[in-house]
């Protein structure tokens, strides 16, 4: 090697959301500068201290209390039941269960359509009883409103465009938007539109790739893709759509890294096939 350097496994670690932030939390304005930089980051959903304490350990540097635990955690159909309630008590677990990701919680469908004011109540009560460090609601022009306050009261906000869960029987299922050009331009327009109301970054889900990659060029906020394609800013995932731990089918976007699922079971099997025969508890297990 030349001019001593170093090989790239040894050579000293740049300032970026994976190395360089270690002894404090992730925060907005790290996201900011890993857009600057041209840094991709990651996101995954937590719902309890243990596995976001994973995630963390991990350098999973973002986590998201979303409402998806209505789906894969509470055992609701949608996220539409989920109660400010359930959010406060499992986003208040995630926070406890890490030391370094930026903790997101959504808000809940019901918590803030009515006024920008039942908006900036719960949001503080997330961030004044769970502890989070940022909120997401969905909707573009019609939550600008709510996105302007919560800033001004210094909650950070995390837009969420695109597919929105929480609107699943006005959408009639869970459909691809921002197809063809009226759509699109509605898209980039409820884009630039929350994030001149304040936010410090977009999701996008279930956008056609070429237009999340036309609206992360034209803001200057980080995009968080979620069937949206590679040419966003980050990526976010439902943490049991992407270990496996989800039963049946899967969006189309998920990719699974494990089988969670399979061998948990073949654990709780191997457990119950030892209890019945006598093998478990051994000696070793036993007290005297």
């Amino acid at each position: 090697m030349q001019n001593g350097s170093l090989p790239p496994a040894q050579a000293p670690s740049t300032p970026s959301l994976y190395g360089g932030v270690t002894s404090r939390r992730v925060t907005v304005r790290d996201l900011a500068a890993a857009k600057a930089r041209g840094e991709r980051w990651a996101m995954l959903t937590a719902y309890d201290a243990m596995t976001a304490g994973v995630f963390d350990e991990a350098g999973i540097p973002v986590l998201l209390v979303g409402d998806s635990m209505g789906n894969c955690h509470l055992g609701y159909d949608t996220t539409v039941p989920v109660t400010m309630d359930e959010i406060a008590m499992l986003s208040a677990a995630v926070v406890r269960g890490t030391k370094r990701a930026l903790v997101v919680a959504d808000l809940p469908f019901g918590s803030y359509q009515e006024s920008p004011a039942q908006a900036l109540r719960n949001a503080v009560r997330l961030m004044k009883e769970a502890g989070v460090h940022a909120v997401k609601l969905e909707g573009g022009e019609r939550s600008a409103p709510a996105i302007e306050m919560l800033v001004q009261a210094g909650v950070p906000v995390m837009a969420h465009l695109g597919l929105t869960p929480q609107s699943v029987h006005a959408l009639g299922g869970y459909p691809v938007q921002g197809r063809g050009d009226e759509a699109a331009h509605q898209l980039l327009r409820d884009a630039k539109t929350v994030q001149s109301a304040g936010a410090f970054s977009v999701v996008l889900e279930a956008v056609p790739a070429e237009l999340a990659a036309q609206v992360t060029h034209e803001l200057h906020v980080p995009t968080v893709g979620i069937g949206a394609g590679v040419g966003c800013d980050a990526q976010v995932l439902v943490w049991t759509d992407m270990s496996g731990m989800t039963a049946g089918r899967v969006p189309k976007f998920v990719k699974k890294y494990a089988d969670l699922r399979a061998e948990l079971g073949r654990a709780a099997a191997e457990y119950m096939d030892e209890v019945r025969s006598g093998a478990f508890p051994a000696e070793e297990h036993s007290f005297h």
